[in-house]
């Protein structure tokens, strides 16, 4: 997977069915090969027009710096941009159901900030609930290596605000409604059954003592 323009859409880890029941195959795929892809698409169609200073940047960067961006791409690469980062940071993060176990310092770290395992699942769905219309809810880490919880919308991602994100719950429409209707609160406990723990506890430990990129192997966190 490239993570330089052009951008190309991520190979999922998984098979199209793996996630079921929670996700089903049907909604993997429209999720993955239709909504995805636009994203990338549109993303490097922004990109392609730019200045090539631009086109050298990574996907962090380019959303770590909005602001700096010129006024013809800085809408389209805040959508599209977003959408890529958002959908491989989610995807990335799914398994089949009970494959994967949180780490130990990482499950210490969430019983210090929201007292335990089971307040911080239901702070994150809180979280997601609360999202009116299209966004995204998040596990991250700020400045001070402090855990929270925040929401973005549409396709906006903690990166602006310079947090690390580790975990995030996609509440568009389009990633549960075949399968859950308008039950999100359905969705998203079906969704904590299949978090890859292992990568989440990965990113959290390359978060203590390096910058966040997706760039990083998470093979290599320890």
């Amino acid at each position: 997977m490239s993570n330089s323009y052009p951008f190309d859409l991520m190979v999922l880890p998984y098979d199209y069915s793996a996630l079921q029941p929670s996700v089903s195959k049907t909604t993997l795929e429209f999720h993955h090969d239709k909504h995805h892809q636009t994203y990338v698409n549109n993303l490097n169609a922004a990109l392609e027009g730019g200045s090539k200073e631009f086109r050298k940047k990574n996907l962090e960067e380019l959303l770590s710096s909005l602001d700096k961006l010129p006024t013809e791409i800085a809408t389209a690469v805040t959508n599209n941009g977003g959408g890529v980062f958002n959908h491989n940071f989610y995807f990335e993060a799914l398994a089949l159901e009970g494959s994967t176990v949180p780490t130990k310092k990482f499950e210490d770290a969430i019983v210090v900030a929201f007292g335990s395992f089971e307040n911080f699942l239901a702070e994150l769905k809180k979280a997601a609930l609360a999202q009116f219309g299209s966004g995204w809810a998040w596990l991250a880490v700020d400045a001070d290596a402090k855990l929270k919880i925040v929401r973005t919308l549409n396709q906006e991602t903690p990166l602006k605000d310079g947090l690390k994100p580790l975990l995030t719950i996609d509440v568009w429409e389009h990633a549960y409604y075949l399968d859950y209707q308008n039950r999100r609160a359905d969705y998203i406990d079906a969704y904590f059954k299949i978090v890859n723990w292992e990568v989440v506890s990965k990113r959290h430990a390359i978060s203590m003592f390096s910058t966040f990129s997706n760039a990083v192997n998470l093979e290599e966190a320890q």
